[in-house]
C-alpha cells in the first residue's frame, strides 16, 4: 500500500494511468467504478462489460461519468480508449481482446461465465484481478497454470476477506512467526437460509438475494477459506471447518485452539461466529524462539504459544484498485493458489431433493457449500459446489447429504467441467494412481 500509492501518483504525473476494464456491473462492481473514477489517481476505468449494457451505463453514471459510448467491436472500443471516452458493451470478449487495457477486473460472481471471461483474458495476454472466490475455489489452480504459461498474473483481490487474510499471513510470516490459523469472523451461519429468508436484508442494502444467501448459508465463507488454504498450503480440521461460536474478543482464540492439533494439520483455515471486533479476519501464529517470545510478551501479545493478529474490517471494493496496481506496477499477486488444491467446496443438500431436480445456483434453495480436503473429495467423487448449478439429480438425495458426481448428470458443453477434468489430471492425489481415484468426468 505504501509503495502502491506513490507509484500511482507517479503514473498520474507522467500521464500514463493504469487502464482498467471491468466485467460485471452489479452492486460491488458499481462501488469499484466509483472508487476508481473518483478516488484513485493514476488509474482509469476505460470500459465496463455487462450482459445488460444499461447496468454498465448506470455504474458510470453513479460515478459521475455521464458521457459514455456503447460499442460493439474491438476497433470501436480501442477508439474510445485512445479518445479517453468511457465505453460500455454487452460483450466481455471485446475487453479481453482490446489493446489499451492493462488489467481486467472480473466481478461477475458466476463460475461458468467467470471462467470463460478469465480464460479469454489470459489467451489475450491480460492480467486479471478477480473478486470471484467461487471460480477460484473451483478451478483456480488450473487457471493459474494457464496464466503462468501466458506470462500474465491472475490474482484475487484486497478488501475481500481472503485477500485481507493473505496480507496478514504474509506480514506475520515476514516478522518470523509461523501462522497456524487463518480465520474469518462471521456474524451469522445458518446453512438452511434461502433467498426468501434473506429477501428483506437484500432489499435494505440493494443487493442480490442469492448473493446474500450465499453469505448466510456458509457457501461464500467456504469458498473464501478454501482459496486461503490453497494459497497458504493449510488444511482444515474437519469437514465444514470448526466454525466455533465465540462471543468474546478474537484475542481469546489463542486459548481455544490446540496448538498440537494445528501443527499436526500444518495449520488450518477456519471461521468463528460472533467474535469481536467484527467483521474481520485473524491469524494465529507461533514463534519457536524463546527470546522473541519474551519480546512478544513485552509488546502485549501474551506469553504464547499462540499469538493473535487481526484486521477488524474488510473494505471490499475500496481496495480492489490497489490490487490492480499491485499486479500491474509491482507484479505482486494478492492471493493465488500455491500449486494444486488443498481444500474443495462440496455441494450439500439444503433440503430433501427429489430425483430429476435441476440444481439451482449458489445461494439458492437446493444446496450449500462446505469445505472438505481435496484428497477426501477426490476419493469419494464429491461434487464441487462450483459445478453443481444446472446438474440434474439421477436419484433422490437426503437433506445434509454431500452430493457426488454419481448422483448427477452434468449439463453438456461447459468450460468449467473441462477445466475440472484438466485440473484433476494436473494434480493427482499423492500415492494414488489415476486408476484408483476416478477423475471428474470430462466432456
Amino acid at each position: 500500500m505504501i509503495i502502491v500509492d506513490r507509484l500511482l501518483r507517479q503514473r498520474e504525473a507522467e500521464g500514463r494511468p493504469v487502464r482498467v476494464g471491468m466485467v460485471g456491473a452489479g452492486f460491488m462492481a458499481r462501488g469499484i467504478a466509483n472508487q476508481i473514477v473518483n478516488s484513485v489517481p493514476g488509474m482509469r476505468l476505460v470500459a465496463i462489460a455487462n450482459r445488460t449494457p444499461p447496468r454498465a451505463i448506470r455504474a458510470y453514471a453513479e460515478a459521475g461519468r455521464e458521457e459514455v459510448r456503447e460499442v460493439g467491436s474491438v476497433a470501436a472500443l480501442e477508439d474510445c480508449i485512445r479518445a479517453g471516452v468511457p465505453a460500455v458493451t454487452g460483450d466481455p470478449a471485446l475487453l479481453c481482446a482490446a489493446e489499451g487495457i492493462d488489467c481486467l477486473v472480473e466481478v461477475t460472481g458466476a463460475v461458468e461465465f467467470g471462467a470463460q471471461v478469465i480464460m479469454a483474458a489470459i489467451r489475450h495476454g491480460k492480467h486479471v484481478v478477480t473478486m470471484n472466490a467461487e471460480v477460484d475455489g473451483t478451478v483456480g489452480p488450473v487457471l493459474k497454470r494457464h496464466a503462468d504459461r501466458a506470462g500474465v498474473i491472475l490474482s484475487g483481490s484486497d478488501g475481500d476477506q481472503p485477500g485481507v487474510q493473505m496480507n496478514l499471513y504474509r506480514f506475520v510470516r515476514s516478522i518470523g512467526l509461523t501462522p497456524l490459523v487463518c480465520g474469518n469472523i462471521k456474524g451469522l451461519q445458518d446453512p438452511y437460509r434461502t433467498p426468501t429468508t434473506q429477501a428483506g436484508f437484500a432489499a435494505k442494502w440493494g443487493q442480490d438475494p442469492h448473493m446474500v444467501t450465499s453469505f448466510a448459508d456458509g457457501t461464500k465463507i467456504s469458498f473464501e477459506q478454501a482459496i486461503v488454504a490453497n494459497a497458504t498450503g493449510m488444511g482444515i480440521a474437519k469437514r465444514g471447518m470448526l466454525g466455533l461460536d465465540h462471543a468474546g474478543h478474537v484475542d481469546e482464540l489463542t486459548r481455544v485452539y490446540d496448538i498440537g492439533m494445528l501443527r499436526a494439520h500444518g495449520g488450518i483455515v477456519d471461521y468463528v461466529v460472533g467474535a469481536r471486533p467484527g467483521p474481520g479476519v485473524y491469524v494465529l501464529a507461533a514463534h519457536d524462539d524463546p527470546k522473541q517470545r519474551h519480546y512478544l510478551n513485552l509488546y502485549k501479545l501474551g506469553e504464547g504459544p499462540l499469538y493473535s493478529f487481526y484486521t477488524p474490517y474488510h473494505l471490499c471494493h475500496f481496495e480492489v484498485p490497489l490490487s490492480v496496481a499491485r499486479v500491474v506496477l509491482c507484479g505482486d499477486p494478492v492471493i493465488q493458489p500455491l500449486d494444486g488444491p488443498r481444500v474443495e467446496v462440496v455441494a450439500t443438500a439444503k433440503t430433501d431433493l427429489a430425483a430429476g431436480t435441476v440444481l439451482d445456483g449458489l445461494g439458492g434453495y437446493h444446496t450449500y457449500g462446505q469445505c472438505e480436503t481435496y484428497p477426501a473429495a477426490r476419493a469419494a467423487r464429491l461434487l464441487p459446489m462450483g459445478v453443481a448449478e444446472g446438474c440434474r439429480l439421477r436419484r433422490a438425495v437426503a437433506k445434509d447429504a454431500v452430493l457426488t458426481y454419481d448422483d448427477v448428470e452434468l449439463p453438456p458443453g461447459r468450460l468449467v467441467d473441462r477445466l475440472r477434468a484438466e485440473q484433476d489430471a494436473l494434480f493427482p492425489l499423492p500415492g494414488r494412481s489415476r486408476a484408483n481415484v476416478a477423475p471428474a468426468p470430462a466432456l
